[in-house]
């Protein structure tokens, strides 16, 4: 009996995630040490170097393509959400960088409806919309005052939601490899200037930090890029929240980061979405 492609690409979300959490972990560590922007160029730099092996081994046929202007809307796309996803990884507490990421299910569906004419049912509205209510309670904004690190990290996770609808849009003939590779390629070059005006040269420990980050981040999106090619970007979106029981885990045991009521409260929410959105796959697959 062959696996079931949602399944499978739901695993491979969760593990991105995973490896994802744990690049915000490494950038939370280097912050205050290095700007952003050479911790950005760095990731997409090392990225890089991660899949030369890969490429000499494969040849260039292996990096053919049609849709290089895809490929390049990808990255610029993906670039700017990194660099605010990393600038929230830095400048908030690390559950609440990864919940406020995790409003980013909320835009793919939109996204994908537009542009691929992707139809979303019901159930994953549903799973969506009690998803992204748990966000809102987690980040209490009633509490105090909209920080300008929480407008980026927002703005990040829109445009990530593009970025990951732009990979489905490719995944019918371009390989993970070949969109992971693009990518780095292609952001390499366009974080080199931001780096640039600030460059600062990162000693040989930040160096590992930053190595690690890269391998991490690269691993994400190989991830990701085969998660996303496997099922609609709509029925993947609930399986992001994974990320905020790591980051809630790790910011607890590392930095102390502890979280209120209304923020398990919160979590109980999206971890419900999650398994709202799988039961109704399950039920949906049973009456056929």
């Amino acid at each position: 009996m062959p696996a079931n492609p949602i399944y499978q690409g739901a695993l491979l979300i969760v593990l991105s995630e995973l490896f994802l959490v744990v690049s915000g972990m490494v950038v939370k560590q280097v912050t205050g040490e290095l700007p952003t922007e050479i911790i950005v160029f760095a990731r997409n730099l090392f990225g890089l170097f991660l899949l030369l092996p890969w490429l000499l081994r494969n040849g260039f046929e292996a990096i053919k393509t049609d849709h290089l202007r895809f490929h390049v809307m990808r990255a610029t796309v993906g670039v700017t959400a990194m660099m605010c996803l990393y600038y929230s990884w830095g400048h908030l507490p690390l559950a609440e960088a990864a919940l406020i990421k995790q409003t980013a299910p909320f835009f793919i569906p939109i996204f994908a409806f537009l542009w691929l004419g992707e139809r979303v049912s019901l159930s994953v509205k549903l799973a969506i919309l009690v998803g992204f209510s748990g966000v809102v309670l987690v980040l209490n904004p009633g509490s105090g005052t909209l920080k300008t690190a929480v407008l980026i990290a927002l703005f990040g996770a829109m445009l990530g939601a593009l970025a990951k609808v732009i990979i489905r849009r490719m995944s019918s003939t371009e390989s993970p490899q070949r969109v992971v590779f693009y990518f780095a390629l292609i952001s390499s070059c366009l974080s080199l200037v931001p780096a640039l005006l600030v460059w600062v040269m990162p000693t040989l420990e930040q160096m590992l930090w930053l190595l690690l980050m890269a391998i991490t981040s690269t691993v994400a999106q190989l991830l990701l890029s085969k998660g996303y090619g496997l099922a609609p970007a709509g029925q993947l979106g609930p399986y992001t929240y994974a990320s905020v029981a790591f980051a809630a885990l790790f910011g607890w045991w590392l930095w102390d980061e502890v979280l209120g009521l209304n923020s398990w409260l919160g979590v109980g929410l999206i971890f419900g979405a999650g398994l709202l959105s799988l039961s109704s796959k399950k039920a949906k697959e049973s009456t056929k």
